[in-house]
């Protein structure tokens, strides 16, 4: 049995479903992170998990508990917000002893887990000091010790490091994955950050328009996109419409020029597929006569991205991306004829409906922040 599952949740504000029959479920000690845009439904659900906010329809059950009904402070969740929520007139220390107060815990039991839990997250030499004396990570390093103090059985965070800058972000993300290993804590994780929930996560759910995508393991989810908004959503993604001309061959015509695709052997002849080719599998070379799954065309831009350069390129038939060693880059400046190959074999294909492809928009969160 699962040990903390959503089952068909179902949430409406007005005319907005905010939640579509959400399933979820999560094992013991496993990371799950919610991902999708803003007003897709990922906090709405993870405000109903906490006892915030309560579903329309549907049930959340914790180790075979129904707790749907169930106070938020009786739950046994650990909650971090994205705005720290740091008491100001009290010491880090205060605000992770808070929770233990309230449970009437010993003052000796209780002064012996505040200082456990700030060494855990870095933060013995701060106990003392206020929130206004602390930086972003640190205040936010406070507020995971106070939702941990309480030994929770479920922790949720909701848009953790959306306040910090870059560089703090990666390393706090970091620690909370490595304190989320340490204790062995079921945990939910709201955010709308791709590189941040596939680098934390045991699994990873693609939520849109209140429904679940997708969900699976990280590297599923990147290298297997079970359709087009997560293709679009998890990396790059190259996206070419096209009609499935001869199953036999796996021969695709897309914009006028027929490529091969290993996977369209698996189709029906004339199936409307989309080709998915992802910008690190595209070998780029100079131009010099267009070959097999090859477009020909003018390197519009170069973007530099460290260890890799982004190149878009412009053919008759086609728009690429491309990523290429920054080295191999710089003989391919903007301006220059290239030929941009296309893998047969590692390009993947999704049916295409008749309805148009999804895009990624902001939209409000009906829940509010």
């Amino acid at each position: 049995m699962a040990f903390l599952e959503l089952q068909s949740l179902e949430r409406d504000f007005g005319t907005v479903k905010a939640l579509d029959g959400i399933e979820i479920n999560l094992n013991q000690g496993e990371f799950l992170s919610l991902l999708g845009p803003s007003g897709c439904g990922k906090t709405t659900a993870l405000r109903i998990v906490a006892g915030f906010d309560r579903p329309d329809g549907g049930r959340v059950v914790v180790d075979g508990k129904d707790v749907t009904r169930v106070s938020p402070n009786k739950r046994d969740m650990g909650m971090v917000f994205q705005a720290y929520s740091l008491f100001p007139n009290m010491t880090a220390a205060q605000n992770v002893e808070f929770g233990l107060k309230i449970r009437r815990q010993d003052r000796g039991g209780r002064h012996k887990r505040v200082e456990e839990l700030l060494e855990l997250v870095g933060l013995g030499h701060a106990g003392g000091r206020y929130p206004h004396q602390l930086s972003g990570g640190m205040q936010q390093r406070v507020a995971l010790a106070r939702a941990l103090a309480i030994e929770p059985r479920v922790l949720l965070l909701d848009e953790p490091l959306s306040a910090l800058d870059a560089k703090v972000r990666v390393q706090l993300r970091e620690e909370i994955r490595r304190i989320q290993l340490e204790l062995g804590i079921t945990t939910l994780y709201v955010t709308h950050d791709q590189e941040e929930a596939l680098s934390v996560s045991d699994h990873v759910a693609v939520m849109y328009r209140g429904r679940i995508e997708q969900m699976g393991a990280p590297a599923e989810m990147y290298s297997a996109p079970a359709t087009p908004f997560v293709a679009e959503f998890i990396g790059t993604m190259n996206r070419l419409e096209g009609t499935v001309v001869d199953p036999g061959t796996g021969t695709v015509e897309t914009g006028g020029k027929t490529i091969t695709v290993e996977a369209a052997r698996s189709k029906p002849r004339g199936a409307r597929v989309l080709v998915l080719v992802r910008p690190e599998t595209v070998d780029v070379t100079a131009a010099n006569g267009a070959g097999a799954n090859t477009f020909t065309g003018e390197v519009l831009t170069h973007t530099f991205l460290g260890p890799v350069t982004r190149l878009r390129i412009s053919s008759d038939d086609a728009s690429l991306i491309a990523d290429m060693p920054t080295a191999r880059a710089a003989a391919l400046p903007p301006g220059s004829k290239v030929d941009a190959a296309l893998p047969a074999s590692e390009a993947r294909l999704l049916d295409l409906s008749d309805e148009p492809l999804p895009e990624i928009a902001e939209e409000p969160d009906p829940a509010g922040p």
